[in-house]
């Protein structure tokens, strides 16, 4: 298959050092006095990326966690298992679509699912804030019991704290989660290839904009539900209807959006990626809020869809099978791997452009997971 996308010249002679590519060993960098935590760290894009490298990486270097995926895999005895650990701290509580319960589920065993592993235990750790109504708790906690059978899991151990009023917004909520890797499986956002195919699992944008309305910032109702959900069956029919080889990376793009997660596997596997913004499925719903605000939805979170970079002569059966599940039947190829510009993610516009897709640098959405 020939892929028609053109790169302008000036992009494609664009250097590693010229876009962010680091060589060398991680370095703690010096702290100065006036140095503090802003609410940009916490977006996912570059300022969350730059403390992440800057000093997590720095003070905790080793090559499981330098690998940069959703979950670290781990070789115990005759047995590979992915795991992660995510918090989750959205305000409002409740949002069209899901609420913090159902979010801290999914985010994990989506995480633990973007390494080709089934998700089997989770641990729940909660953070309750003096006052905390009772009947509140208990919803959240019904909302996790259902979506831990919807996924096939277990909550298996946890942890309660409770601080003074005012200190918490009420609940905040971690979960661990680990899983089994399916035998033969290799996936790692540093495989991307040369000729892969990209494929997105549904439409982009829901999340972030209904956790805004949530808030009442929007000043007008836009039925726009948040897209939260467990993909580990959707994961699990990709990986069986392939060869288990031929599924390079799984990402699913949460904060940051889909190129804020195109950016990062781009740069771990230091490839280049081509998307056809024509191929992207937007909600009108959704592209009405983001052209009303000045959004742009590429960099607006979702909390139930995943990109799958796979070898080309497989993306057919990849989407057939996509298409066969609950929350795949939108999936479309939306791209392809090229060699260049190294690190860098490329879109060829509605209007037959080409656009720098760039991370998201700093806050777009606070508070949204």
């Amino acid at each position: 298959m020939q892929h028609t996308f053109d790169i302008p010249t000036s992009i494609n002679n664009m250097k590693p050092e010229t876009i962010g590519l680091e060589e060398g060993p991680i370095c703690p960098l010096p702290f100065t006095h006036n140095e503090v935590i802003v609410m940009g760290h916490g977006s996912g894009g570059k300022m969350s990326h730059d403390l992440i490298k800057k000093y997590f990486y720095s003070y905790f270097e080793n090559e499981l966690l330098l690998a940069g995926n959703d979950a670290a895999v781990i070789n115990i005895g005759n047995a590979t298992l992915a795991f992660s650990t995510d918090s989750h701290v959205v305000k409002p509580l409740f949002f069209p679509g899901g609420d913090i319960g159902r979010l801290a589920v999914c985010g994990t065993v989506n995480d633990v699912s973007m390494m080709g592993a089934v998700p089997l235990y989770l641990s729940a750790g909660f953070i309750l804030e003096e006052g905390f109504e009772i009947i509140t708790l208990s919803k959240i906690l019904e909302s996790m019991r259902t979506v831990a059978e919807e996924a096939g899991i277990q909550i298996v151990t946890g942890d309660t704290k409770v601080v003074q009023k005012n200190q918490a917004d009420g609940i905040y909520i971690n979960t661990t989660g680990v899983g089994l890797l399916y035998p033969g499986s290799n996936i790692t956002g540093s495989r991307a290839q040369p000729g892969d195919a990209v494929i997105l699992s549904g439409s982009i944008g829901e999340h972030g904009l209904a956790v805004l309305e949530a808030r009442g910032e929007l000043g007008f109702s836009s039925g726009i539900q948040s897209d939260v959900a467990p993909l580990n069956r959707l994961v699990r029919a990709l990986i069986d209807a392939v060869p288990k080889d031929a599924v390079h990376v799984l990402r699913d793009p949460t904060r940051g959006g889909l190129a804020t997660s195109l950016n990062e596997i781009a740069q771990q596997s230091r490839m280049g990626i081509i998307i056809d913004e024509n191929k992207v499925t937007i909600q009108p719903a959704v592209r009405s809020v983001c052209e009303l605000l000045g959004f742009d939805p590429m960099y607006v979170a979702n909390e139930g869809k995943l990109i799958c970079i796979v070898e080309e002569e497989f993306a057919h059966k990849a989407l057939m099978a996509m298409h066969n599940t609950r929350y795949g039947e939108n999936a479309a190829i939306i791209g392809y791997v090229t060699n260049q510009p190294q690190g860098r993610v490329l879109m060829t516009t509605t209007m037959g452009s080409t656009r720098i897709l760039d991370m998201l640098s700093g806050e777009m959405l606070p508070r949204i997971c």
